[in-house]
């Protein structure tokens, strides 16, 4: 019982730490990447390359003075920025991130809190964090907070059943809720990794996560051209902060969630050495190397997408939650469902490359309508003007 008391200590210190000092560079990483992208140089005056930028903008946050709107509600208005940070960093704790470390008193297993049921809990705290931000933008008593606020709520709801149902299907396929049994089932081959076997699931997953994260084109709670900055309009120094680190750890756990649950998480690709006992440290080091690398490649991707794409409408936004995500995802759940119980049921074979292949063929067919029928602007509301709509602007 020390031993486990003591070894899940040093996995909590170490894991809030990587969060949050990853956290503060990948806000400098942002910033940098932004400026390659626009051909520009970014932060680069304090420490070398700028490294030192966000411990900057960390001290200028902790001395700027705190302000309080007069007409907020002041117990709300200072609660909801940690309602907003709290869940975001527990949400991290089951995720598996490097295969088990053998020490003289026993394995430790690399996640903070292995639970049976990790991946319902992903489910039940990835969803709190909206309580703060809508008690954000209704306790400061501000329009625009609470427009952010009210949109901010909409949205996660719509997008989460799509988001949850996208996950059941690798429910289907691995037949456990634990995160650590999720990485195992994927460890046979690369083509057992879940992005082949449930490929649109994956695309269902990431379009929502974007959705879920607020960021870009789905940050329509915090627009800055219609609602100035959203749910934290009125808020200043550290309790501004703090929304901006809820977001970003939220964004470091949905990639460690695309990793674990579609990318085979820290499984290293194309060897079964790192798979099975005897552990090792050099075992641990290399998969939790793997799973860093994963992970860094979907960081880089809600990067490169924020600063690519333009953001939504809002009707355009529900209407591609509500009439596409959410009959997508069920329609792909019963497709799904029904090849797992053809294949596992009436014809006998087991859960290997061959039943992960099937399946991959099954997905590229249905891609093919999705793609290349759905994807012509006839789906989203208003994506597509009315005929004869405009004509009468050339005066302007």
């Amino acid at each position: 019982m020390s031993f486990f008391l003591i070894s899940s200590i040093v996995k909590i210190v170490a894991v809030f730490t990587a969060i949050m000092v990853g956290v503060a560079l990948l806000t400098l990483a942002e910033r940098r990447i932004c400026a390659w992208m626009q051909d520009r140089l970014g932060p680069n005056r304090v420490g070398p390359q700028g490294l030192l930028q966000p411990a900057a903008d960390g001290l200028k946050n902790l001395i700027k003075e705190e302000t309080l709107p007069a007409q907020a509600d002041k117990v709300l208005f200072m609660l909801a920025p940690a309602m907003s940070f709290i869940p975001a960093l527990l949400t991290f704790a089951v995720i598996p991130f490097a295969a088990p470390l053998p020490t003289p008193w026993g394995d430790v297993d690399m996640v903070v809190a292995n639970l049976p049921v990790g991946f319902l809990y992903i489910l039940a705290f990835g969803s709190l964090g909206v309580y703060g931000i809508v008690l954000a933008g209704w306790s400061s008593n501000n329009k625009y907070s609470l427009l952010g606020g009210l949109r901010a709520s909409a949205q996660m709801i719509s997008y989460e059943i799509a988001l949850g149902m996208s996950t059941v299907a690798v429910l289907l396929v691995v037949g456990n809720v634990t995160l650590t049994d999720v990485v195992a089932k994927q460890s046979a081959s690369l083509f057992t990794w879940n992005v082949f076997p449930l490929s649109l699931a994956c695309f269902i997953f990431i379009v929502a996560a974007f959705a879920e994260t607020n960021r870009l084109p789905f940050d329509l709670p915090e627009a800055e051209g219609e609602l100035i900055a959203g749910y934290h309009t009125e808020y200043s120094a550290m309790k501004f902060s703090m929304f901006y680190i809820a977001e970003y750890s939220n964004i470091v756990t949905a990639s460690a969630l695309m990793t674990t649950l579609f990318f085979g998480g820290w499984d290293i690709p194309f060897t079964t050495w790192d798979n099975a006992p005897p552990w090792s440290v050099l075992k641990t080091l290399l998969t939790l190397g793997s799973f860093t690398l994963k992970t860094l490649f979907f960081l880089f991707l809600f990067i490169w997408v924020r600063w690519t794409l333009p953001r939504f409408r809002y009707d355009q936004l529900m209407a591609l939650g509500w009439k596409v995500m959410l009959p997508l995802a069920l329609t792909y759940l019963t497709v799904i469902a029904t090849a797992i119980w053809l294949l596992h049921d009436q014809l006998g074979w087991t859960y290997d490359t061959r039943f992960a292949l099937a399946l991959f063929g099954l997905n590229l067919l249905l891609a093919v309508p999705l793609f290349f029928v759905l994807d012509r602007g006839h789906i989203i509301a208003g994506s597509v003007a009315a005929e004869g709509a405009g004509g009468g602007g050339g005066g302007a």
